[in-house]
């Protein structure tokens, strides 16, 4: 069951599916991002295989930042339907995770994606994905104590 979708689907059009799974990350005020030439988004991303959520977001946070991921709990999901420029009809579903980073233990191998931290005031103008937005203020209104 996904909590939120965005968008509509336009039926008789195939969707390509994408399965990702995100860490939340915390400190203050910021909430961690990665920085991509087309805009920020969430720690994490799509699954590979047979992964499950969990090896999911510590393998894309250590290819993205370098660092190791805590993850502690589920939180939400959320689906999208849009018409993507290099994918055509595109469908993310995309469950999201509350954590932190851990340690740092070697170079990023994603060299276009730069580790931010950027203020929770932010979101709604920064994030690439609406879901991801709507997931973060989700959390903060919801489960941050």
């Amino acid at each position: 069951m996904v909590d939120k979708t965005f968008g509509e689907k336009v039926e008789g059009n195939a969707y390509y599916d994408r399965l990702g799974a995100y860490l939340i990350c915390i400190d203050g005020d910021k909430v961690a991002v990665v920085k991509m030439p087309k805009g920020y988004f969430l720690l994490g991303g799509g699954l590979e295989g047979n992964e499950n959520h969990m090896d999911c977001i510590k393998r894309e946070i250590l290819e993205e930042t370098g660092f190791t991921a805590n993850v502690h709990s589920y939180i939400c999901s959320a689906e999208e339907y849009w018409l993507h420029k290099e994918l055509g009809y595109f469908h993310p579903v995309q469950y999201y995770y509350y954590g932190e980073l851990g340690e740092k233990i070697v170079e990023p191998v994603e060299i276009d994606h730069k580790l931010e931290w950027i203020s929770i005031e932010d979101i709604e103008t920064k994030m690439y994905i609406k879901a991801q937005g709507w997931a973060i203020k989700n959390f903060l209104e919801n489960y941050r104590k």
